[in-house]
């Protein structure tokens, strides 16, 4: 009898359909005013983070560049859906408690020069983006990839059954894989991801072992055939904050 129970219970997981995450997700980057980086952070540590949730937005990570002469910080929420995230920011920006803590923090200046806000889907392909902590912290890097007309699904494919398998091997981190909803809608979507490292030196070191890989080199070829498929790509090293869900 327990034998058939096991076996039942086996296959009754064995048939489940992995859910696929279905949220959207929204990378903001926040520009400052000369010398207003700590205020801002301040504020999303004691009171925007908070203000956030109770609005219906999840806080997936926080991070600000490496670069000594950044003046910017890096975050990214995520929503069931896009007519949540509409109504959620409404909320938000109605909140008495908000435009309390904003008028406060911006008693000696405005804070936020400019705000960029790009849309995102998870790729099928990710890890879980659910947040994780190391020990010591590491070194992210944001990548994104402007995809040539014509040639998303083919990033796709070599992505899903290739490149991360590779960028494993030589120590990288695979955190998460989002494609972007462009505003114009006939423009090819960027890939945008996210890895981590256990530092920049580590990253480079990674990357150059990475692109002699003979493994990634055949990979490559076989895979632009046809035609070169990434326009440009651009990467910034992010450090987490000390709220951040990744560390």
């Amino acid at each position: 009898m327990q034998m058939i129970i096991f076996l039942a219970f086996i296959n009754f997981f064995s048939n489940q359909t992995i859910l696929k995450d279905t949220k959207l997700y929204e990378l903001r980057i926040y520009h400052c005013e000369p010398g207003k980086l700590p205020d801002l952070i301040n504020r999303f540590k004691n009171h925007t983070m908070k203000l956030f949730e109770k609005h219906g937005m999840t806080n997936v990570g926080y991070w600000i560049p490496t670069s000594p002469d950044s003046n910017s910080l890096y975050y990214v929420l995520s929503y069931p859906d896009l007519a949540h995230r509409d109504s959620s920011w409404k909320h938000f920006g109605n909140d008495e408690e908000w435009k309390k803590v904003r008028a406060s923090s911006e008693a000696n200046g405005k804070i936020v020069s400019s705000v960029e806000s790009i849309y995102m889907d998870p790729e099928d392909f990710t890890p879980a983006i659910k947040g994780s902590k190391s020990k010591p912290e590491r070194v992210f890097e944001l990548r994104t990839y402007t995809i040539l007309p014509g040639k998303y699904s083919d990033i796709e494919t070599r992505f899903r059954d290739h490149t991360m398998k590779i960028f494993k091997s030589h120590g990288m981190t695979n955190i998460a894989y989002w494609k972007t909803h462009e505003k114009d809608p006939s423009a090819t979507p960027r890939l945008i991801y996210l890895l981590a490292h256990a530092s920049e030196r580590a990253a480079k070191k990674s990357f150059d072992d990475f692109r002699v890989d003979p493994a990634w080199v055949a990979v490559r070829d076989a895979s632009e055939k046809n035609g070169k498929i990434v326009d440009n790509i651009k990467s910034v090293f992010l450090k987490p904050l000390e709220f951040s869900a990744y560390k």
